[in-house]
């Protein structure tokens, strides 16, 4: 921890979070002032003069109908200030083909997913004229039900949102998949660091190689902790004082939220009821304990493992080579959170949160969605029982290991080390 670069990440990984969400924001809320501006030649008369409305009112694009020919336009449509112009020949309306989107180099997404489903709407209002059907009727008519799911319980019921569950489970994944990567490898180095510079020979005369292992295992496993309560700290205040430091910004965020607000304000509200309800859902207090549970316990059985190749390695080459057998769970893990988070109850998603290897990322996936007490409890048990096993087998190769110098260590030699007698 008295290392700069402990102090500089640990001060600049805060401040770079809120100066992306900060560059984000201003870039969310700023004004494009970039205009595009559309020109139709529309032969068959599809729109009859009038561009038919979009939900988005997506106000930068505007369109305009042009009397004049294709061939004669076409020359002189950019000097116009034009970005694109669309063609539409005579079509016939039950099979149109033909339609064109000229510009002077690519036109972005947003035009032509603009374009395609002004189209799409100006087509359909013309077929349903055709079959004599009203198209405000046939508006009218069509059912766009949303269904509420309600989560039954003892204490009554609560109203679950799966997208709140969805991002909640992701982002936790996420979260240990990163701390069993980074604070993992974080003691396969300082292992290698200590037996490189013959620290380790020195360290052993007071300790047992056993007891080093643990200590480099702990000590590292603390900073970690004390890091995410650093940052956990400073990303507080730093949004405390964001708009203190970027009060122009902050009132321009005010005025567009004020303005979303007055336009669209039961959307708003339902949003945010949205996301708290989908919250209330969730075994909050569950999830922060087994958050805590399946971070210690994982990093606790990785790291030994890190710790167990550090021991065997004098350079990071080797350390790769014997490092892919203890990624490849990890990795795993995180495949299966991905398919948990959409099937939470599926075979794959219980085998993964069962199994003690892949149970700190594919579990914490599964919680904010429900998991039966036999499975959680069992699973829990099954990690601990495993990280007493991973740290025995880890200290037996360490004590052989961390004293071994010229020679490349292997799994094969890693084994014999581990179940020798004496």
């Amino acid at each position: 921890m008295k290392k700069k670069s402990f102090l500089l990440t640990t001060i600049l990984v805060p401040i770079v979070i809120i100066g992306f969400y900060a560059a984000i924001i201003a870039i969310a809320v700023g004004d494009s002032t970039e205009k595009e501006k559309i020109a139709i030649i529309d032969e068959s008369n599809l729109f009859e003069g009038k561009v038919p409305s979009q939900k988005d009112n997506n106000e930068s694009i505007t369109f305009d109908f042009i009397s004049e020919s294709k061939d004669s336009f076409q020359k002189k449509y950019a000097d116009q200030g034009y970005t694109a112009y669309l063609y539409i020949p005579k079509l016939d309306i039950k099979n149109p083909k033909g339609i064109e989107l000229h510009s002077q180099s690519t036109v972005s997404i947003n035009v032509k997913n603009r374009v395609e489903r002004t189209l799409d709407k100006a087509i359909e209002s013309r077929r349903l004229l055709n079959e004599n059907i009203d198209p405000e009727k046939y508006q009218a008519i069509k059912s766009n039900v949303n269904v509420d799911s309600q989560i039954d319980s003892e204490d009554g019921g609560k109203k679950s949102v799966e997208g709140v569950a969805y991002a909640v489970a992701l982002a936790a994944g996420i979260l240990i998949y990163m701390v069993l990567l980074i604070y993992g490898s974080m003691v396969m180095r300082g292992v290698m660091e200590e037996k490189t510079n013959r620290i380790s020979e020195v360290i052993v005369s007071s300790v047992k190689p056993f007891q080093l292992m643990l200590g480099k295992i702990v000590g590292i496993g603390a900073v970690g902790i004390t890091q995410f309560i650093i940052w956990i700290v400073l990303i507080g205040l730093l949004q405390l004082i964001m708009p203190l430091i970027f009060p122009a910004m902050s009132g321009q965020m005010t005025d567009q939220i004020a303005q979303a607000g007055a336009a669209q304000p039961e959307v708003k509200e339902n949003i945010i009821k949205t996301i708290s309800e989908g919250l209330d859902a969730i075994p909050v207090g569950l999830l922060l304990f087994s958050f805590l549970f399946y971070f210690l316990g994982g990093y606790l059985m990785y790291a030994s493992l890190f710790a167990a190749i550090g021991s065997v390695s004098e350079d990071q080459q080797d350390a790769q080579q014997l490092i892919f057998p203890v990624m490849m769970p990890i990795i795993l893990g995180f495949v299966i959170l991905m398919r948990t988070i959409q099937t939470p109850n599926s075979g794959l998603a219980v085998f993964g949160s069962l199994f003690p290897l892949t149970s700190p990322i594919v579990m914490i996936g599964r919680i904010p969605f429900g998991v039966p007490w036999t499975q959680l409890v069992l699973s829990m048990l099954l990690l601990v029982g495993f990280f007493l096993f991973c740290t025995w087998l880890a200290g037996r190769i360490y004590r052989t290991g961390i004293l071994m110098y010229g020679k490349k260590g292997s799994w094969k030699e890693m084994m014999k080390w581990a179940f020798r007698r004496g």
